[in-house]
Parts: structure tokens; sequence; C-alpha cells
């Protein structure tokens, strides 16, 4: 089974999210903000990465940065899921490591086909 971290520092958001990958399969961690996910990330193997920008402690980019840098975590797809949609934020993220960016309140057939075409 696919296992996916969704790090969001919105309970409302983690828990949408990770019904709607539950629903279709895949095994879901959750973490409050880019400290724990990248805790997560350090300790677990995972076979994609949800994450948002905005976060306390450490922001999406922040974190991405810190997990490409990890061993074997490389290549691992991040999607940003997040409020913003401005071209300076997407690139930030391309610079930072994002596979791909999904624009909140997110469409759960959407969501779910992007994660399908990287997580084979």
């Amino acid at each position: 089974m696919k296992r996916i971290l969704t790090v969001d520092d919105s309970a409302s958001v983690r828990q949408m999210v990770s019904f709607t990958l539950r629903k279709a399969g895949y095994e879901v961690a959750e973490a409050v903000d880019g400290k724990d996910g990248l805790g997560k990330v350090s300790g677990e193997k995972f076979d994609l990465i949800i994450t948002d920008l905005n976060m306390p402690n450490m922001d999406g980019i922040e974190m991405m940065t810190a997990v490409r840098k990890l061993p074997g975590c490389s290549f691992i797809p991040i999607l940003m899921l997040t409020t913003e949609s401005q071209a300076e934020k997407k690139d930030a993220g391309r610079k930072a490591g994002a596979t791909g960016w999904i624009v909140k309140p997110f469409n759960a057939d959407q969501l779910i086909a992007v994660i399908q075409k990287l997580v084979k």
C-alpha cells in the first residue's frame, strides 16, 4: 500500500485530505507543520508528501528544501496544497523541489487523479 504524508496546520484540511486519500486506498500519516513533517519523513518512508505552504514553526518551502537533502528523499513527489496561487510563490515552490501545486479548496477527484499520476 502506498504511504502519503499530509502536512497542514489546519486540522480540518488534514482530515479532509486524509479521508479522501484513505477512501482511494492510500495509507496516510499526518503532520501539524513543516517541522513535524520533516521529523516524520526523517524516520519513515513515504511515497508522496502533500504540504501546505503557510504554517508555523517551518513553512512548506523550508520543509521541502530540508526533505530534498535527506538521504533517499530527493525524488519523493511533493505536492503543494495551498491557498497561494501567485507565480512567485509557485516559482519558490518549484525551486525548493515541489512536483506539483494544487490550490485550496481542492477537488477530491482532481487530487486523486494527480496523485495517481505521481505514485505508481
